[in-house]
């Protein structure tokens, strides 16, 4: 019997059968289901097979975590399935079936945002301090420290405060007045049309030549008079659409239309002359005279909706239904939605008290896990996804602890949405206002207007405290002793003297970093199952600007490579040790586009030895993150594996792993 097919065999069992299955493929750590009925699947079952470290459902695709040796699982499962596998574009597809024309949506506008995040995070941390040193009046008329009765702010005090309280304007509007550059641009690269395009649509929806959208309402006459285009025939008002959302999008949805039917239709010859003209200069007609105008009454529309729940006599019963399903959103992909309604808010208002209950309940979930930490102290295998879930969950990033974790033994999850109702209430019902989106965890607290930092904080503790409690009770009668590592140890026989350990083949100390970059730890990696160390501890690594070759971290054997994609290679070391060099996330998906490898499996490679070469435009343009993962998946023989961050590291040089 080959090594997998017992497992094989079972998982297609628990999957729900040949019938359950519509299509089946992999990637470099995990198989990749599209299921009939996602139900069926028994997961935790399916997580108890010694093959499978972790299970997590994404964009319709069931996906079981195996590791570097999924490929010989795949074939194994292939031949006693009778199943035969589909390409990553062919799962995707039947994946997308498998979602709702809603749930599709929200993917998409979700792919939109992703890129977006880092610069409303960074321009809401500047409005956050400007907010601290020139809109909160410290001081009284003398100078004295005075916040009960003070007049003056710390930029009134000082003319150095004052030229930065100005200048980082210059950051705050780039971000939120001039939104719409990076919402064409984010819809054009998303789509698979001209980025540079979307870029010049989105700056004519902000030219200065156009009456600015703030000033529309206390325009004069004359205003009005001197930004108007009269056709003739036909006359309208020359707006500018600073800080709207919906509007940006809809108008680079008619882009997208019109160059790709030009495309189409457009013999290859003339193609670059004929069809940037065809779709831009028609597209910025539309946007300005048909979908502008309803794209910002819509964006109006929502905000003020959204506005009048949370400042309606019924907020509190509002702020706790949201704080409670905000968490399932998340799991469906339905929350991509807030950050639309988040940024037209901040816009039209000047903050949000949306995006505060956002912050808790990332808080509250991360508590849940904090619970099943504590709990499950003993069980090391739950501890290697509990600890890195909990620190993201708590720093913004939930996945790893929703599907990680708390779905998986649902109570948790349940506990965590309690809580954050319950902070949502408290905070919307005291009308805790945010300046703009932030880091969605206990950071996120720099984001809130300085006046609410107390009562903020209060919310924050109930975050903490209401989950971690309901989780840790519930838990001590929900989970069995094996759940809890206790069983094992009970059952344990007393140690026996450890036999002298085989000397393993030096192969060195150390591992060179494969990549050159800035290096992070793991838990930094825009991925599940690697930041929640499924796969192993390891490092992630930003490439540096231009960085294209990954090289071998040390001597060693490859075991493992990806002809279709290239995206990916494991190694093995003479001392047992196992890696995995991943480049990106989900470039699996890129068919080998941008990729060349140049080693197969089987061949010994030295360090600092060439492996493989990849295109950072080529996979920034389909859409995903460069970060490349640098995991020891299995440790060998070494002990005392250790692993250096928080430095720019060179291929082939830079020592990142130490071990003995």
């Amino acid at each position: 019997m080959a090594k997998y097919t017992e497992d094989a065999s079972r998982l297609l069992e628990l999957v729900g059968g040949k019938e359950n299955i519509s299509a089946v493929t992999h990637c470099m750590t995990r198989m990749r289901f599209v299921l009939v009925d996602p139900d069926k699947a028994d997961v935790k079952a399916i997580e108890d097979l010694p093959a499978a470290k972790g299970t997590f459902t994404q964009a319709g695709q069931f996906q079981v975590i195996i590791g570097n040796d999924v490929a010989d699982f795949y074939q194994e499962f292939t031949a006693v399935s009778g199943i035969e596998g589909v390409s990553k574009e062919a799962a995707k597809a039947a994946a997308g079936a498998n979602q709702n024309p809603l749930q599709r949506a929200m993917g998409v506008l979700g792919e939109i945002f992703a890129p977006l995040i880092p610069a409303l995070i960074c321009g809401g941390l500047i409005l956050g301090f400007r907010n601290i040193i020139g809109e909160v009046n410290f001081f009284d008329d003398t100078g004295a420290f005075n916040l009960e009765h003070g007049t003056q702010s710390i930029a009134d005090m000082s003319q150095f405060w004052m030229t930065m309280f100005n200048f980082l304007w210059v950051i705050g509007e780039a971000v939120f007045h001039m939104l719409p550059v990076g919402i064409c641009w984010s819809v054009t690269r998303k789509m698979g049309t001209t980025p540079i395009l979307g870029i010049i649509l989105g700056l004519t929806l902000v030219s200065p030549q156009l009456l600015n959208g703030f000033s529309v309402a206390t325009a004069t006459s004359e205003d009005i008079a001197a930004h108007t285009y009269d056709l003739g025939f036909f006359s309208f008002l020359g707006t500018g659409y600073q800080g709207q959302v919906i509007a940006s999008l809809m108008a680079a949805f008619v882009l997208v239309y019109l160059e790709k039917f030009f495309t189409k239709i457009c013999p290859e010859v003339v193609r670059m002359i004929v069809v940037p003209f065809m779709s831009l200069v028609p597209a910025v007609f539309i946007a300005h005279i048909v979908v502008g105008p309803i794209g910002w009454a819509i964006g109006n529309a929502i905000a003020e909706a959204v506005n009048w729940g949370l400042s309606s006599d019924i907020r509190v019963v509002f702020a706790a239904i949201f704080g409670a399903v905000y968490a399932p959103l998340v799991m469906t992909g339905l929350h991509h939605m807030t950050n639309a309604i988040d940024t037209q808010m901040v816009n039209n208002l000047g903050y949000t008290t949306l995006w505060p209950m956002i912050a808790l309940s990332n808080i509250a979930q991360g508590s849940a896990v904090l619970a099943m930490t504590v709990l499950q102290k003993k069980n090391e295998r739950a501890q290697q996804v509990n600890i890195p879930a909990c620190i993201s969950c708590y720093l913004g990033v939930t996945e790893p602890a929703l599907f990680g974790v708390n779905l998986k033994y649902k109570f948790p999850l349940v506990c965590g949405m309690i809580g954050s109702a319950l902070a949502a209430m408290v905070c919307t019902g005291t009308s805790t206002k945010a300046l703009s989106v932030g880091v969605g965890g206990i950071p996120g607290i720099l984001s809130i207007m300085f006046e609410y930092w107390g009562i903020f904080a209060i919310c924050m503790l109930i975050a903490i405290v209401v989950p971690f409690a309901l989780t840790y009770f519930v838990g001590l009668k929900r989970l069995s002793g094996s759940e809890r590592g206790l069983a094992a140890l009970e059952a344990a026989p007393a140690a026996a003297p450890e036999a002298a350990a085989p000397v393993a083949t030096s192969v060195g100390a150390s591992l060179v970093c494969p990549v050159s970059g800035t290096v992070k730890p793991i838990d930094d990696m825009p991925d599940p199952v690697f930041s929640s160390k499924c796969m192993g501890d390891g490092l992630c690594i930003e490439p540096a600007p231009g960085a294209d070759t990954v090289v071998a971290p040390a001597d060693a054997m490859v075991t493992v490579t990806m002809p279709a994609s290239n995206h990916a290679v494991g190694l093995t070391l003479a001392n047992g040790m196992e890696l995995l060099i991943h480049v990106g996330i989900d470039t699996v998906d890129m068919g080998g586009d941008g990729f060349a490898c140049y080693v197969k499996q089987g061949d010994t490679v030295k360090a600092g030895q060439k492996l493989l070469t990849f295109s950072q435009d080529k996979i920034k343009a389909a859409g995903h993150p460069t970060a490349t993962a640098f995991v020891v998946s299995a440790p060998g023989s070494a002990k005392d594996v250790a692993y250096q961050s928080g430095m720019d590291a060179e291929a082939g040089t830079t020592e990142v792993v130490t071990f003995a």
